[in-house]
């Protein structure tokens, strides 16, 4: 079966070369892939370099990155405009800075919106409405007049999420999305997460450097070090046969190791769907 995406890059910075080493990655339609790496090793490059964003840091990318079944890494400028947003969507870990201050939340979902569609206002109001309803916000008035500054954190992310999955992208790429937030938002932000995977069968990239939160919604886990995939395997796998050493060195730097829970026939089948494991 083809990969629903697949990433074979080598990343240079001008100043900085080899910040990805012939890294190579791949991903099935509806999985929840965790990408682990410590600061530096090379996570936000490769999410910048599959949205052909890493120019606006200098960088320069070679090889292929194959999404559902098409090399985009070729593609120009106004094509992939057409697909970021629309078939790959973003969410950041810094909801308020990433949000427009000047702009009514309202408005900035509007303008989402209008980036990839052009119905009428009922039909965007409508997707509004659905998409705050999917990350559990209000949809009336009073909260869609709001300004960023007046919605906590964990608001604002998920406002964040809600403009990311507005035109129901088969792809939403999560980069460090919980690291801004405290332990019962964090908890809140990755249940929704899990949900949006369930329900609107979009596979996700969670990038993150927290093995922990990892572990709770993802299928399989990536760990990236120094620029390469060093190990990929089941969540199940990576945390009880750890084969690389620095993913062995992660491991034992948890204050707890969390118990994983799944049947055989998934373990065989390496199908890992988010829910069926949990963490006692």
């Amino acid at each position: 079966m083809e990969p629903f995406l697949s990433v074979s890059l080598t990343v240079n910075y001008r100043n900085r070369p080899s910040v990805l080493k012939s890294l190579f990655l791949q991903m099935r339609r509806g999985e929840v892939l965790g990408l682990i790496g410590q600061s530096g090793s090379g996570k936000s490059t490769l999410a910048l370099a599959i949205l052909h964003l890493l120019e606006l840091k200098g960088g320069t990318a070679s090889g292929s990155i194959l999404f559902q079944g098409r090399d985009i890494l070729g593609l120009k400028e106004r094509d992939m405009r057409s697909l970021r947003g629309r078939e790959i969507g973003l969410v950041l870990q810094s909801p308020l800075s990433s949000l427009n201050p000047a702009m009514r939340i309202g408005s900035q979902l509007m303008e989402a919106w209008k980036a990839h569609a052009s119905g009428s206002k009922d039909e965007a109001m409508k997707r509004i409405v659905e998409s705050l309803e999917s990350v559990s916000l209000p949809s009336d008035q009073e909260f869609l007049r709001r300004f960023p500054s007046q919605l906590s954190v964990g608001q604002a992310q998920r406002v964040l999420i809600a403009m990311a999955i507005i035109h129901r992208p088969a792809l939403l790429i999560a980069d460090e999305p919980t690291s801004a937030l405290d332990v019962i938002t964090q908890s809140e932000v990755l249940d929704l997460f899990r949900k949006l995977n369930q329900e609107l069968g979009t596979s996700i990239l969670f990038i993150s450097h927290d093995l922990l939160s990892v572990s709770a919604i993802c299928d399989r886990i990536a760990i990236l070090n120094e620029g390469e995939i060093v190990e990929c395997g089941t969540t199940g796998h990576i945390f009880n046969h750890p084969a690389h050493a620095y993913t062995r060195k992660l491991i034992s730097a948890l204050p707890e190791k969390p118990t994983l829970v799944q049947s055989q026939q998934q373990e065989l089948q390496g199908n890992f769907r988010p829910g069926v494991m949990t963490i006692q």
